[in-house]
């Protein structure tokens, strides 16, 4: 095989542009061990002209905003840069938690109910009466999420200045339950594991702090056939909104063992602490060969 060239795109203008960086870091030295030749650029809202760097393909370390919403992917299809991960469109709504969410339903998935909140007073007629998640519609890593007790429990100071940094909010109910994450890659579900916080939910700091005391098991402790319908609605979760190369899926299991998918991601994380890495490597997948994988799978046909 001839030394490739490789543009990795790392850092970004999200909110999330720290945690890009630590999944850079990690695919960069990966991908160096490989033997390509490696690119690093941190590329910023406007950003054009990636030909220029004369790479065979792009690595796309992005997270959150314009990296994973389709935005920087439609710049490199135009300009007919081969890249990892999902398209345009699957980006988009998968980014998106409102369009994703209609998609599981049309897929027959099941998912938290939901409703969207363009202001306070849209609060008054609550989804549930106990437990319920607000959360910004186009954030991942968890950003802006906020889990009530009850209605009267709001702080409405907070939420009014998600509304006004975010324009809408989208109230979902809470699931009691186990917090599962399953991974995809390609056509393939790997496995799925289970994430016990220490914290009230597996919030950003539950994802990305050594200290936060984070229990991963894995496989996730689930009877057989539950374990292998978490990876079966993994798989047909990955498949409803077309995407590709590798993604994370979100779910709640209850006490009764009803599956509920919160979201799905397509451009898991690569830090340290991520998941995805961690569940192919219990599988025998180590992280170089999971980089690989990604690197070798990259086209213009996402």
């Amino acid at each position: 095989m001839s030394k490739k060239k490789i543009l990795l795109l790392v850092g970004g203008p999200s909110k999330e542009r720290k945690v890009s960086l630590s999944s850079g870091k990690a695919i960069y030295l990966a991908l160096r061990k490989l033997g390509y030749e490696v690119t690093k650029v941190d590329p910023k809202i406007g950003s054009k002209n990636f030909s220029k760097y004369n790479c065979d393909l792009a690595f796309n370390a992005l997270h959150g905003q314009f990296g994973e919403d389709g935005t920087i992917q439609s710049l490199l299809e135009r300009q007919k840069i081969p890249y990892t991960h999902s398209g345009v469109k699957s980006s988009t709504i998968a980014m998106d938690k409102l369009k994703s969410k209609k998609q599981f339903i049309k897929a027959k998935i099941k998912t938290p109910k939901f409703k969207v909140i363009k202001k306070l007073s849209d609060l008054n007629n609550t989804i549930s009466k106990k437990k319920f998640v607000l959360k910004p519609i186009n954030e991942g890593s968890s950003v802006g999420v906020v889990i009530c007790k009850n209605s009267t429990s709001l702080n409405k100071t907070k939420i009014k200045i998600y509304l006004r940094k975010y324009g809408k909010l989208l109230q979902e109910e809470f699931i009691e339950g186990k917090e599962v994450q399953a991974a995809v890659m390609g056509s393939k579900a790997l496995g799925a594991i289970e994430i016990k916080p220490s914290r009230i939910f597996y919030d950003y700091n539950a994802k990305y702090s050594r200290n936060a005391k984070t229990k991963h098991i894995m496989p996730a402790n689930l009877e057989k056939k539950f374990y292998n319908k978490v990876l079966q609605l993994a798989l047909r979760a990955h498949k409803c909104l077309s995407c590709k190369g590798v993604t994370r899926s979100d779910f709640r299991v209850t006490k009764d063992n009803e599956i509920y998918i919160l979201e799905i991601n397509t451009q898991p994380g690569m830090t340290p602490l991520s998941l995805v890495p961690e569940i192919a490597e219990y599988f025998g997948m180590t992280f170089i060969k999971l980089i690989q994988w990604m690197a070798l799978d990259a086209s213009t046909n996402r």
